[in-house]
Protein backbone atom coordinates (compact mmCIF):
# COMPACT_ATOMS: atom_id res chain seq x y z
CA UNK A 1 0.00 0.00 0.00
CA UNK A 2 1.45 3.48 -1.14
CA UNK A 3 1.98 6.23 1.57
CA UNK A 4 0.62 9.56 0.52
CA UNK A 5 2.84 12.81 1.35
CA UNK A 6 2.12 15.92 2.26
CA UNK A 7 2.86 18.59 -0.47
CA UNK A 8 4.40 21.74 0.79
CA UNK A 9 2.90 25.36 -0.54
CA UNK A 10 5.00 26.64 -3.54
CA UNK A 11 4.17 29.97 -2.37
CA UNK A 12 4.83 31.39 0.22
CA UNK A 13 2.72 34.26 2.06
CA UNK A 14 2.20 37.59 0.34
CA UNK A 15 2.74 40.48 2.80
CA UNK A 16 0.25 43.70 2.08
CA UNK A 17 1.35 46.07 -0.71
CA UNK A 18 0.14 48.84 1.76
CA UNK A 19 1.12 48.41 4.58
CA UNK A 20 -0.74 50.37 7.71
CA UNK A 21 0.72 52.76 10.46
CA UNK A 22 1.39 50.55 13.38
CA UNK A 23 -0.48 51.41 16.60
CA UNK A 24 0.67 52.35 19.91
CA UNK A 25 -0.28 49.32 21.05
CA UNK A 26 1.10 47.15 17.99
CA UNK A 27 4.69 48.53 18.94
CA UNK A 28 4.56 48.33 22.53
CA UNK A 29 3.47 44.34 21.79
CA UNK A 30 6.37 44.04 19.03
CA UNK A 31 9.07 45.96 21.82
CA UNK A 32 7.97 43.23 24.69
CA UNK A 33 8.33 40.52 22.46
CA UNK A 34 12.39 41.20 22.64
CA UNK A 35 11.98 42.09 26.05
CA UNK A 36 14.23 40.95 28.51
CA UNK A 37 13.58 38.21 31.08
CA UNK A 38 14.48 40.30 34.31
CA UNK A 39 12.02 39.13 36.60
CA UNK A 40 13.79 35.46 36.93
CA UNK A 41 17.01 37.04 37.66
CA UNK A 42 18.67 36.64 41.27
CA UNK A 43 19.09 40.59 41.39
CA UNK A 44 15.56 40.75 40.89
CA UNK A 45 14.58 38.74 43.78
CA UNK A 46 17.31 40.83 45.99
CA UNK A 47 15.32 43.87 44.76
CA UNK A 48 12.45 42.25 45.37
CA UNK A 49 13.23 41.02 49.07
CA UNK A 50 14.39 44.82 49.67
CA UNK A 51 11.15 46.26 49.38
CA UNK A 52 9.59 43.60 51.04
CA UNK A 53 11.80 44.50 54.39
CA UNK A 54 11.79 47.84 53.47
CA UNK A 55 7.60 48.12 53.86
CA UNK A 56 8.00 45.31 56.59
CA UNK A 57 6.03 43.23 54.45
CA UNK A 58 2.81 45.80 54.70
CA UNK A 59 0.60 46.49 51.86
CA UNK A 60 0.92 50.39 50.99
CA UNK A 61 -2.07 50.55 49.62
CA UNK A 62 -4.70 48.76 51.97
CA UNK A 63 -2.20 47.66 54.81
CA UNK A 64 -3.14 44.26 54.61
CA UNK A 65 -0.17 42.37 56.05
CA UNK A 66 1.45 40.37 53.31
CA UNK A 67 1.68 36.80 54.96
CA UNK A 68 -0.04 34.84 52.29
CA UNK A 69 1.40 31.82 50.16
CA UNK A 70 0.74 32.66 46.07
CA UNK A 71 -1.54 32.44 44.90
CA UNK A 72 -3.50 33.66 47.77
CA UNK A 73 -4.91 37.38 48.08
CA UNK A 74 -2.82 38.29 50.34
CA UNK A 75 0.36 37.14 49.24
CA UNK A 76 3.27 39.34 48.59
CA UNK A 77 3.68 41.45 45.24
CA UNK A 78 6.10 44.04 44.65
CA UNK A 79 4.81 46.71 42.02
CA UNK A 80 5.96 49.30 39.74
CA UNK A 81 4.62 52.31 40.83
CA UNK A 82 5.42 53.83 37.85
CA UNK A 83 4.98 51.46 34.63
CA UNK A 84 8.43 50.74 33.91
CA UNK A 85 7.79 49.28 30.27
CA UNK A 86 11.37 47.66 30.30
CA UNK A 87 13.19 50.82 30.98
CA UNK A 88 16.08 49.53 32.87
CA UNK A 89 16.25 52.83 34.88
CA UNK A 90 12.44 52.49 36.13
CA UNK A 91 13.16 48.69 36.36
CA UNK A 92 15.92 48.35 39.16
CA UNK A 93 15.25 51.65 41.23
CA UNK A 94 14.69 51.03 44.82
CA UNK A 95 12.16 54.01 45.39
CA UNK A 96 9.66 52.95 42.19
CA UNK A 97 8.92 49.79 44.11
CA UNK A 98 6.24 49.07 46.56
CA UNK A 99 4.84 45.81 48.39
CA UNK A 100 1.35 45.49 47.32
CA UNK A 101 -1.20 42.49 47.97
CA UNK A 102 -1.32 40.29 45.22
CA UNK A 103 -5.54 41.16 45.14
CA UNK A 104 -5.01 44.68 44.72
CA UNK A 105 -2.53 44.48 42.24
CA UNK A 106 -4.44 42.46 40.15
CA UNK A 107 -7.59 44.53 40.49
CA UNK A 108 -7.18 47.95 40.87
CA UNK A 109 -3.65 48.57 39.59
CA UNK A 110 -4.77 46.95 36.51
CA UNK A 111 -7.83 49.30 36.41
CA UNK A 112 -5.51 52.33 36.94
CA UNK A 113 -2.60 51.32 34.51
CA UNK A 114 -5.95 50.73 31.89
CA UNK A 115 -7.41 54.06 32.51
CA UNK A 116 -3.73 55.53 32.21
CA UNK A 117 -3.79 57.21 35.59
CA UNK A 118 -0.28 56.07 36.85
Amino acid sequence: MARLKTIKPRLARVPARLARPATEQERLKARNATRPNWYSTARWQRLRRLALDRDNWVCRQTGALLIGTYPAPNSPTVDHIRPHRWDPELFWDLGNLQSVTKAWHDAEKQRIEARGDW
